[in-house]
């Protein structure tokens, strides 16, 4: 397994990570710890939570799974969706940053995160409060590396801008949704992420199953994230030919379509490790088979036209043709 930089940190990391959400829900404690142990196993050394999981039990239950290795390994997790009926239980204030941090580390049993990341943009509070408390929080060691989770661009950008003019550290990493049928990243997120060195571990690589090749064909499943949640079905709407076309280009070339979307998604220079989940080992081998799968140029570009390209951010689609002022 080749390692890959986290930024500028000089902290290596492994070319997947496990994205935890599953632990405590779907994936038991006996389940989890197994898809932990494979993950090891393999080399994966990037673990990935949030307060919000399961209500904090698969923080709990990450942390005693990493209790025996934790200096091997990565852990991050994420603030920012209301934990509770308190109005202020929530957010990206100094407030309830320092609050979330602090329960973090009691429910990770650690004295630190490796990387945080805030979990939304939050346009009601002054984003130059929020660094200055993520700031202050690296000063104590409690957060290692400051990250963003569902950022624009431009709010990035925002962000990178008041950390260079008032000194405070500066965003290391961001975890956008990524996958074949979700392209947008594609547009001005990985761009920015390349030119400004920032990791990349995108989320949903499998579109909440749906790359999976169980929703290709007239046999649905009868459970997962596309049947049982109205925000994955409203999220994929539209997208199901496009899956089914995909399934078919995958088994025709001897792939399982799990393992070659994980793959594409791993293939753009942008991106350092694609998340990665499970509800049991057999889904997580699934995944685990990008690791063999070769995506070449030529390789990413068949993949890529079996969905729509996003427009440029200018809109300008005829800039990508033969008669556009970049072909002059």
């Amino acid at each position: 397994m080749t390692l890959r930089f986290l930024a500028d940190t000089g902290v290596q990391v492994s070319p997947l990570a496990l994205g935890t959400m599953t632990f405590g829900g779907a994936a038991d404690a006996k389940t989890s710890r197994a898809i932990f142990d494979r993950c090891r196993e393999v080399g994966i050394n990037l673990f990935d939570c949030a307060n919000v999981y399961e209500n904090g039990l698969s923080e709990e239950i990450l942390g005693d799974l990493v209790a025996d290795c934790r200096d091997e390994v990565l852990v991050t997790s994420k603030a920012f969706f209301p934990t509770g009926q308190d109005p202020n239980a929530q957010g990206a204030s100094r407030r309830h940053l320092r609050r979330a941090v602090e329960g973090s580390l009691l429910r990770l049993h650690t004295d630190r995160i490796d990387l945080y990341f805030i979990h939304r943009f939050d346009g009601k509070t002054g984003l130059e409060e929020t660094l200055r408390a993520l700031d202050d929080l690296v000063s104590e060691g409690k957060i290692l590396y400051t990250a963003a989770s569902n950022f624009a661009a431009w709010q990035v950008e925002k962000a990178l801008g008041i950390s260079a003019l008032r000194g405070f550290v500066r965003f290391k990493a961001l975890q956008p949704m990524y996958n074949l049928v979700k392209r947008q990243a594609e547009v001005e997120i990985l761009p920015m992420a390349e030119a400004e060195n920032l990791a990349v571990f995108p989320y949903s690589p499998l579109g909440g199953g749906l790359l999976t090749g169980k929703y290709a064909g007239d046999e649905r499943p009868q459970d997962g994230r596309l049947v049982e949640s109205e925000m994955y079905q409203i999220r994929y709407r539209d997208t199901y030919d496009t899956a089914e076309r995909f399934a078919t280009f995958a088994r025709e070339r001897g792939w399982e379509p799990a393992a070659l979307a994980v793959a594409w998604v791993g293939s753009h220079p942008a991106v350092t490790a694609p998340l990665i989940g499970a509800r049991n080992l057999e889904q997580l081998e699934g995944s685990l088979a990008a690791l063999e799968i070769d995506v070449t140029p030529e390789l990413r570009a068949e993949i890529s036209a079996l969905s729509p390209e996003p427009p440029p951010a200018t809109d300008r689609n005829d800039e990508r043709s033969e008669s556009g002022w970049l072909a002059r």
